[in-house]
């Protein structure tokens, strides 16, 4: 008789991240000689800056190779010190840092020292796919904040203040956002902040897009808008994003010592320090020249505004102006209901299928962010590539019938 594999209870409602699964399909698709154009992904299609391909190769050729401290070397370290002074005129110890693997791996252990069973966890709607998960994984409870296109996805913060009770332990904030490419402003950061230091919960902001803005301002959060409120917030942040570097796999936390010293402790337990060589590497991204990232920026406005206006002029989708990150979220429920080849088109999810079989788009359904009235599109890639993609679903569009 054969026996059955016991699973812990933490995974057996686990869904895999929705993101990879889709971007995994379209490759996958695409190896089979099948033309997909791949809106999915996350990923900046630029190459990793030579200077900091450079550091990784010198750390190589010296031997850099070895075991390095949990929380991070002294060099990137103070490379984060620095951006976090430049940025966002913010002061941390050496010790209030600790690097990990990506950014995800920071906010999985921020979240697993922070949150004990039964604590409620804030998460403005629409999401980032991994922030419930988490959060479920450390025993939370994932409290939802609804938020509306009209209001550019905005915290109400009447809504805010009704969920907070006395089993809250933080709220999530990431601007810009991950899918919608809203921004925070400073006005908003600062009443959450100070509501935050009334209630006496943490604010952990992913910062992981927060060069990446086309209005002309620079990064902000909760800490640096209110710096009474500094104790009371977890900066999470990487390289990935800013400086096309997502398979190097290096994200950082920086906050208050206790909870930053814990965090330290769950990844010595787990996967000890990060890859030694990206740390040189990222550390030259922080501390090295700049004129990449305004390169990337001014590329990234130029396809968000061809997509947007394109989205906006297809009969029965709304898109709001993003205004950063490299993702536009347009609502297509108004095809709810239409059908094509017999099948009707109910859900995000729905839409997202029917766009990889009927126009070969690969997208990411509105309901893995929490919303399924959307869609998200990255313009995270080539102008032609997109371009493409936006003539397929104008073209896709017009076959579904009501």
């Amino acid at each position: 008789m054969a026996w059955d594999t016991p699973l812990a209870d933490r995974v057996k409602n686990l869904k895999p991240s929705p993101t990879l699964a889709v971007d995994a399909k379209a490759k996958a698709l695409k190896a089979q000689g099948i033309d997909i154009v791949n809106l999915s992904a996350g990923e900046p299609d630029f190459d990793t800056p030579d200077h900091i391909k450079e550091a990784a190769i010198k750390a190589i050729k010296e031997g850099f190779t070895k075991y390095t401290p949990v929380g991070g070397i002294a060099e990137l370290k103070d490379a984060i010190l620095a951006k976090m002074k430049r940025h966002y005129g913010l002061e941390y110890t050496p010790e209030q840092v600790l690097v990990s693997t990506g950014g995800k791996q920071g906010l999985y252990n921020v979240i697993q020292a922070m949150v004990n069973p039964g604590d409620e966890v804030i998460v403005p709607v629409p999401y980032w796919v991994s922030y419930p998960a988490i959060i479920e994984l450390a025993g939370g409870i994932p409290v939802f904040l609804p938020s509306e296109a009209s209001t550019n996805f905005a915290i109400d913060m009447e809504r805010l203040k009704a969920l907070v009770n006395s089993k809250t332990k933080a709220i999530i904030l990431n601007s810009p956002s991950n899918p919608t490419g809203a921004v925070y402003d400073t006005e908003t950061l600062r009443a959450v902040a100070e509501f935050a230091v009334e209630k006496g919960f943490y604010i952990i902001t992913d910062d992981i897009y927060d060069e990446i803005r086309f209005d002309g301002k620079g990064p902000e959060n909760p800490a640096s808008v209110l710096p009474e409120a500094k104790d009371h917030v977890i900066v999470a942040n990487g390289v990935s994003k800013t400086y096309a570097m997502t398979g190097w796999r290096i994200g950082y936390l920086a906050g208050p010592n206790p909870v930053i010293k814990a965090a330290t402790k769950i990844q010595s337990q787990s996967t000890s320090n990060a890859n030694s060589i990206a740390q040189k590497a990222a550390a030259s991204a922080l501390s090295g020249p700049q004129d990449c990232v305004a390169r990337m920026v001014e590329a990234f406005r130029q396809r968000r505004d061809y997509i947007v206006d394109r989205l906006n002029g297809m009969e029965g989708i709304s898109c709001p102006m993003p205004q950063g990150a490299f993702y536009v979220f347009p609502d297509l429920s108004a095809f709810s209901g239409s059908r094509a080849g017999g099948k009707t088109i109910s859900t995000s999810l729905d839409m997202a299928d029917y766009l990889l079989e009927e126009a070969k788009i690969a997208c990411v359904p509105g309901i893995a962010f929490g919303d399924d009235r959307f869609i998200r599109f990255s313009y995270a890639t080539d102008p032609k590539i997109i371009e493409e993609g936006m003539n397929r679903l104008e073209e896709a569009l017009k076959k579904l019938e009501k």
